[in-house]
């Protein structure tokens, strides 16, 4: 209902303004016609000198001569006295006088009387076709006007459709339904506006659901050590043995330590999820990337072996970004992979994959579908047991994201998990 009303409001607007525009156009024309007597007929400057002719020759030839010009021209000219002009009823008639020519009008004919110079006679030409303008008729620009009716329905039909679906979507979006996306446009000039509100729309919807997600998360996260630090504190106050007391302000020491790590975890994690940060996309050296790396880590793991099967490999990347996204996970698989980490660098479809693979217990595959999900975490080895909140891989994931490309997990021939960032070599 509000589609068609919305529609034809416009539609009529449009329509009525065409036909208040056709009538204005008349209105100047046959304003301008009136103002200009040259303009409007023509015919005034063949009278002129008609009248010059037969002012050359004797009066008594002047009736032949003004009949001969009437065949000659095909118009309906003749000679007549003052007194026979005054004779001739023109209260139908629009009258216009310009020096010694009348002019009579009405719709579609005019007659001109011009006054020979310093004699009785007139020259009368008419009644005769409008020879300037022709108007348009009443029935031409009804079909006229009815072509534009058909033009604008076909070209405005689909807007108004597209624009009515993308204010439902709009309404049920702002109702709290973030489901709610516009369905494909029809029409070309609203279809940006339609993709900008389902991109805006996921967007909210994702930063609604991690809003979600990490109240829900810090809020448990918070409670542990908070409710170990209250119970120590409680024990301090009873406690007087030295030995004891150190142990509980240890335990203390230590959540506050913990809840510290976490809040920092979380601002982190909360700029990287809120903003895209100005990222630095230049060619990068992968292989040295690696390298740096490898030689970083050398003294928390027995051995990392770089398996490199494209070296010298350039690929475009913020090149700190990336780095950073690899320290996380080489430093998740000496954590978890018993000492065995194998870092292998290849391309395939012009796309770069860095691949870090530990020996450990690996991951569940219930869990690799979540694993780059904001605080999860495995229920084995890869637990708070072992440290961090579950917030490096989400991290990794918006870095990937970043650069069109993604991370991913699988099982590795090592026995544990294989993490792999992969991104376009040439950029996106």
């Amino acid at each position: 209902m509000m589609l068609g009303r919305s529609f034809f409001n416009l539609y009529f607007f449009i329509i009525s303004t065409f036909i208040v525009f056709s009538w204005a156009l008349d209105e100047v024309w046959n304003s301008y016609l009136e103002q200009d007597v040259e303009s409007y007929t023509g015919y005034k400057t063949m009278l002129v000198a008609l009248g010059d002719y037969v002012k050359k020759h004797p009066m008594d030839e002047w009736e032949e001569i003004v009949q001969k010009a009437g065949e000659r021209y095909e118009l309906p000219l003749k000679l007549m006295t003052l007194d026979e002009v005054k004779s001739v009823d023109h209260t139908n008639h629009h009258q216009l006088i310009n020096n010694n020519t009348h002019i009579y009008y009405d719709d579609s004919m005019v007659v001109l009387d011009y006054l020979v110079d310093g004699t009785e006679f007139v020259i009368t030409l008419g009644p005769a076709d409008m020879p300037t303008r022709p108007r348009v008729k009443a029935t031409y620009r009804v079909i006229i006007l009815a072509s534009f009716g058909v033009i604008i329905f076909i070209w405005l039909w689909p807007m108004s459709r597209d624009l009515e679906l993308l204010k439902k979507a709009t309404k049920d979006f702002g109702q709290g339904n973030f489901d709610a996306t516009a369905p494909a446009a029809k029409s070309t000039m609203i279809a940006p506006m339609i993709s900008s509100f389902n991109m805006m729309a996921m967007r909210i919807k994702r930063l609604i659901g991690a809003h979600k997600e990490l109240t829900s998360a810090v809020s448990h996260e918070l409670r542990t050590p908070l409710a170990r630090t209250k119970f120590a504190l409680q024990m301090l106050e009873n406690v007087k043995d030295v030995e004891k007391r150190n142990k509980y302000q240890q335990q203390i020491t230590n959540d506050v330590r913990e809840l510290e790590e976490l809040i920092n975890e979380m601002l982190l994690y909360a700029s990287f999820d809120n903003d895209k940060p100005q990222l630095n996309i230049v060619g990068t050296d992968i292989t040295e990337l690696i390298e740096a790396q490898v030689a970083s880590h050398d003294q928390f793991a027995n051995a990392i072996n770089f398996v490199n099967e494209s070296p010298k490999l350039n690929a475009l990347c913020d090149s700190h970004f990336i780095d950073r996204a690899l320290n996380n996970y080489i430093s998740n698989a000496i954590k978890y992979g018993n000492g065995e980490v194998r870092i292998t660098l290849s391309t395939k479809d012009g796309m770069c994959t860095i691949c870090v693979e530990d020996g450990g217990e690996g991951v569940s595959d219930e869990f690799k579908s979540v694993i780059f999900d904001a605080f999860s975490r495995g229920d084995q080895s890869r637990n708070r047991e072992t440290g961090g909140f579950g917030l490096g891989l989400a991290i990794v994931a918006r870095i990937m994201e970043w650069h069109k490309g993604f991370a991913s997990i699988s099982d590795s021939e090592l026995g544990g998990a294989a993490f792999k960032l992969t991104w376009p070599i040439k950029g996106n």
